[in-house]
């Protein structure tokens, strides 16, 4: 499938707890939301940022990009998605087949990354799709933050969790990650347009409430992800913290 019919949308919020202004942030010169949004478009022909603050919108206008304003009551990513697809399609005269979801917050993020989302939409089947990474120390294993996934041999995702799963019975905790493949996921995500209308109308779920997890909201509904594996490590900026090491760090 060609990726003209995929959708490339970036939510970009102002008001991040952690770090206020984030997709403004200056990293070498340029705006996180511009690093992000260039990457993108080596990768996707329809590229649109999708926020709730004008100062986002009048940042990507200046830079060339394309931008649609969206409400400020979306609790997800994925919510502020839908609004925007409706929005972009209006705007595009186009029907999407596919929507990807773009992280905000990392400014290298791999167009290799982007496409292999992407192609799983080849398969005109796919549902919802995403990423994971092989987990090669045990520090990512056992950090809450950095969300594991249970991956059938048909490359399905059947479980997500911030605890290590599976879980390995009568084997130290030392010596899982030598025992076993764990996988991390990584946060870029592809729905299928009309399954991205229908999640966005589900109701808050168990498990999601349980590990804050979406995703979760997903599964349990009865949705299926199809996962593709990917080696290479991004590089998100959570904190002006993150930003600092980042600039420090001689990567730009």
């Amino acid at each position: 499938m060609s990726t003209q019919k995929i959708l490339g949308l970036i939510p970009a919020r102002y008001g991040s707890t952690r770090f206020p202004g984030k997709p403004l942030a200056d990293i070498g010169g340029l705006s996180m939301i511009q690093r992000v949004y260039e990457q993108t478009k080596k990768e996707l022909e329809h590229v649109y940022v999708a926020t709730d603050d004008e100062r986002i919108e009048k940042a990507v206008i200046n830079f060339g990009g394309k931008v649609v304003m969206t409400s400020v009551d979306h609790q997800s990513g994925t919510d502020r998605c839908a609004e925007a697809l409706k929005k972009v399609e209006a705007i595009e005269q186009l029907s999407f087949h596919a929507v990807l979801n773009i992280q905000g917050d990392e400014p290298f993020i791999s167009p290799e990354q982007i496409a292999l989302v992407a192609a799983c939409f080849n398969d005109k089947e796919t549902q919802l799709a995403t990423l994971v990474k092989p987990i090669g120390k045990s520090d990512d294993l056992f950090n809450e933050n950095k969300p594991k996934v249970v991956v059938s041999a048909d490359k399905k995702a059947l479980y997500f969790s911030r605890s290590p799963i599976p879980f390995f019975r009568g084997v130290d905790k030392d010596e899982w990650i030598n025992k076993h493949q764990y996988y991390n996921h990584i946060g870029l995500y592809g729905y299928r347009a009309d399954v991205l209308n229908e999640i966005t109308q589900l109701p808050y779920g168990q498990l999601e409430q349980v590990e804050s997890l979406e995703q979760l909201r997903w599964l349990e509904n009865g949705y299926q992800i199809r996962v593709e594996e990917s080696n290479q490590e991004a590089i998100s900026i959570d904190t002006p913290e993150d930003l600092e090491k980042l600039l420090q760090s001689g990567l730009i």
